[in-house]
């Protein structure tokens, strides 16, 4: 039964992660269409926000609590296994994070349909990063278990960060250098 659980619990991991992935793309795309004139900010608006709502209520929250729901599942098929390992402590906290990630998109999506962008598309940019390094830190937690050097995976973490950033900042310098 584990197993079966365990491919599950992977299966609606990478939804949940593309969904997350695609939807703050989607706000990217959103905030930046509010520079475009009428009647395409309009039009653009619109179907930023259908795909919006259709990404999240159909595939995003749904794969996130079955995420949640196939975790606690394998952790009571084997808790006397995983609830010692702090390994598994620490990766909770780490998708308590993303939970929480998750639920501030919802927010954004919210106040977007309501004409509120308050972040611009580089801070879209950067947060959508922050998914990834959640992402990179969970699985290497799973796949390393005890293995992992804390000290090593810390800074692992840091200087990849620092390198997501400074993609994006790289990104936006050559997008508006090539459009005047």
């Amino acid at each position: 039964m584990y197993q079966y659980v365990l491919a599950i619990h992977i299966i609606f991991v990478v939804c949940w992660m593309a969904g997350l992935f695609y939807m703050v793309r989607l706000f990217i795309y959103h905030t930046e269409a509010q520079a475009k004139p009428e009647p395409a900010r309009t039009i653009l608006s619109e179907q930023f926000e259908v795909m919006e709502r259709k990404l999240w209520w159909i595939i995003t929250t749904p794969s996130m609590y079955l995420v949640i729901i196939a975790g606690a599942l394998m952790i009571h098929l084997h808790a006397a296994a995983l609830v010692p390992q702090r390994w598994l402590h620490i990766k909770l906290l780490f998708v308590t994070g993303l939970v929480i990630y998750h639920f501030i998109c919802q927010k954004k999506m919210k106040q977007m349909a309501q004409g509120n962008f308050k972040w611009t598309s580089t801070q879209l940019r950067l947060w959508n990063e922050l998914a990834t390094i959640l992402l990179f830190a969970i699985v290497f937690l799973v796949v390393l278990k005890s293995t992992v050097n804390w000290i090593f995976g810390v800074i692992g973490i840091i200087l990849f960060s620092l390198i997501l950033m400074s993609a994006v900042k790289i990104y936006k310098y050559f997008r508006e250098r090539n459009n005047p």
